[in-house]
């Protein structure tokens, strides 16, 4: 069962009032996980809204047919599949559970409604959505300047620099 507490740590939903809250409580579904269990793959279609509330969630792309590589972990209290909100999309990433998991789900057509409807509310859950995009973005820039910054042929440059 989920609690209004439940949907208030998550930061997305955060800063949104009890009664739109209340909105949201019957419309969420509580799902389990085991570790090593995939909740959806890329090119899926993104027709639902994901928050972790327990566990850990692993961000991963696939480069090769049988290579993947990590992008990122969601946290608990963090979402994902933001896909979804952008309408008519499909995921563009495989989440794997690093460990046992309990999600939050939403339909993303509900939620849409529910922000089309409620302007605040819109107002309110795309506000904390772009700190999280923002967040993510910032960490992956971090994480490329690091790749490059590592690579053989800067580290000469550098080197160079210095002399």
């Amino acid at each position: 069962m989920i609690s209004r507490k439940d949907i208030k740590n998550i930061v997305i939903f955060k800063h949104l009032t009890d009664e739109m809250i209340n909105k949201l409580l019957p419309e969420m579904e509580l799902l389990r996980f085991t570790e090593g269990e995939m909740i959806f793959s890329s090119g899926e279609r993104a027709d639902m809204f994901y928050s972790l509330k327990r566990g850990k969630i692993l961000l991963e792309q696939r480069v090769l047919n049988k290579v993947t590589i990590s992008v990122g972990t969601v946290k608990p209290g963090y979402s994902f599949g933001w896909s979804a909100l952008l309408g008519d999309q499909n995921f563009t990433l495989d989440t794997v559970c690093g460990e046992p998991c309990e999600v939050l789900r939403i339909k993303a057509k509900t939620l849409f409604n529910m922000i089309e409807e409620d302007w605040e509310m819109g107002y309110r859950l795309m506000h904390r959505l772009l700190h999280m995009v923002r967040r993510r973005l910032d960490g992956r820039t971090e994480l490329l300047l690091k790749i490059i910054m590592d690579h053989p042929d800067m580290l000469s440059l550098a080197e160079n620099n210095q002399s």
